[in-house]
């Protein structure tokens, strides 16, 4: 029997806990791929609606099998309360995200967006403790942790918003201005990854804000969803469908050029292809094996290092300047985020030693008066941080 365990915790000899080390690592240069090939895109000229509308329909078919035949014995059947809390999740998860992080990404850069996500695991516990949801005990380390990441979070957004400052650093992008001067089709590849327009940086950081109070709310929203309907993939096929279904409505009223939903390069294809594929699908898949494995903490804390492997990609690839208020912001951010991290992973040891204290008695015998469940109830924020890098 222990020989079945060592197996499943190993592959190829590959110990397990290095698994997830390797595979959440590969996660963010992913989504960190994605933040520049999304940038790509928009600059090629893929239409802000029909972008996301590929993506969804290759996410959902890519999902759509496993949620099928996967969760078969745990799926509840559906009635009309699922799906509209289906649809109000589709509302916030990925029409109001996906669009607001479009429109941000247009007027900002790449890191700058992908700094602006660290805010979402601070955000969600501010509505979180907002709504009640969360506790926050300011009579003990944990709540104090959680309040002032929180605090660092929106400072962070803030400056990023507020303050754009000089450019401290102008990448040279040697690569990238040699392969335009010396080979014409590489050229017709990369010239379309400057900047297509001019930027309104404040309006797109605000866009941004929008995305992040999206995505926040979608996960603050999923968690009584997923305890009253627990198959998490099929929750996600429904959510994608919807979402599919809300911006097909909005392009019917503000894309009215049928062109725009015609590829024009091979280039055009990879971007839509990458999102769905890479982004959506096998970000998801991967995601939910290293919270099943090492915890949602352990997924949420490999977050920032997608903040730096995008500035480097979109300094290569983009040309992206660094400037002084975007460096400042993410790393408010980033401080903010290991606060709240460190709060919760607190928050869980005074909750086990608070069990651990009522059980002891009754082990011995001795009955003790009952106990509030509040009292030992263990903040449902689990759920809440382990999707902060899904579904953008």
């Amino acid at each position: 029997m222990a020989d079945n365990n060592d197996n499943r915790r190993s592959i190829w000899g590959v110990p397990e806990k290095l698994q997830l080390h390797i595979a959440m690592l590969t996660l963010q240069f992913g989504y960190a791929g994605f933040h520049v090939v999304s940038r790509a895109a928009l600059n090629m000229g893929i239409s802000k609606l029909v972008f996301p509308v590929y993506r969804n329909i290759i996410a959902l078919l890519l999902l759509l099998p496993f949620a099928y035949f996967l969760e078969k014995k745990e799926r509840p059947a559906i009635t009309l309360n699922f799906l509209i809390q289906f649809f109000f999740l589709a509302l916030i998860g990925i029409t109001a995200n996906q669009g607001f992080y479009l429109l941000g990404l247009e007027n900002t850069s790449p890191t700058f967006a992908s700094s602006m996500q660290n805010s979402v695991p601070a955000i969600t516990f501010l509505m979180a403790a907002l709504l009640r949801i969360e506790k926050v005990r300011l009579n003990r380390r944990d709540g104090i942790s959680k309040v002032l990441g929180t605090a660092l979070c929106v400072a962070g957004a803030s400056v990023i918003t507020l303050y754009n400052g000089p450019t401290i650093y102008t990448p040279t992008s040697h690569l990238h201005a040699h392969l335009l001067t010396t080979n014409s089709a590489a050229s017709a590849v990369l010239a379309p990854l400057g900047d297509a327009a001019p930027k309104n940086w404040t309006l797109g950081c605000l866009y941004l804000i929008g995305h992040c109070l999206s995505w926040s709310g979608w996960l603050v929203f999923q968690a009584p969803v997923l305890k009253s309907y627990p198959a998490r993939l099929s929750v996600t096929s429904y959510t994608c469908f919807f979402g599919i279904i809300q911006f097909l409505i909005i392009a019917a009223f503000m894309e009215r050029d049928s062109q725009a939903w015609v590829f024009h390069s091979g280039w055009e294809l990879f971007t839509i292809l990458y999102a769905g594929i890479v982004a959506s699908g096998i970000a998801f898949a991967v995601q939910i094996w290293c919270i099943d494995r090492g915890g949602p903490v352990f997924v949420a804390v490999y977050q920032p290092v997608q903040t730096l492997v995008v500035a480097i990609m979109a300094s290569l690839a983009l040309g992206e300047e660094f400037y002084l208020g975007g460096i400042i912001g993410a790393v408010l951010i980033i401080a903010g985020l290991y606060f709240v991290l460190y709060g919760k992973s607190e928050e869980r040891k005074f909750a086990a030693l608070e069990k651990a204290t009522i059980q002891s008695p009754a082990e011995h015998g001795i009955e003790r008066a009952p106990v509030s469940r509040n009292s030992i109830k263990s903040s449902i924020t689990t759920p809440l941080l382990h999707q902060s890098t899904d579904n953008v």
